[in-house]
């Protein structure tokens, strides 16, 4: 279950569909992403074909990311089975 969001334009997104915050062409990916990650008790189920599931180090060490399209992805962290701090970037 997702427990809290850092970018507010994707926690808006997610739990009233408001496009305001993320780019108008991501959103079916990321509906697809939140969905599964809310259902997740572990990052390795976020391991979807194509979505490049990786783990950060650095500065996000223990935080997980997603591809969304192109630059922009979606990195979250798990504590127990939820997650949290999760975010939506373009990283470069």
């Amino acid at each position: 279950m997702i427990k809290s969001f850092l970018h507010k334009g994707i926690q808006a997104f997610f739990e009233a569909g408001s496009r305001a915050g993320i780019r108008p062409d991501h959103a079916k990916r990321l509906r697809m992403q939140l969905a599964l990650l809310d259902a997740s008790a572990s990052p390795s189920e976020m391991d979807v074909p194509g979505w490049r599931l990786h783990r950060l180090s650095h500065g996000l060490a223990g935080h997980w990311a997603v591809t969304v399209n192109g630059n922009w992805r979606m990195t979250f962290a798990f504590e127990g089975e939820d997650a949290i701090l999760v975010d939506y970037q373009d990283y470069h």
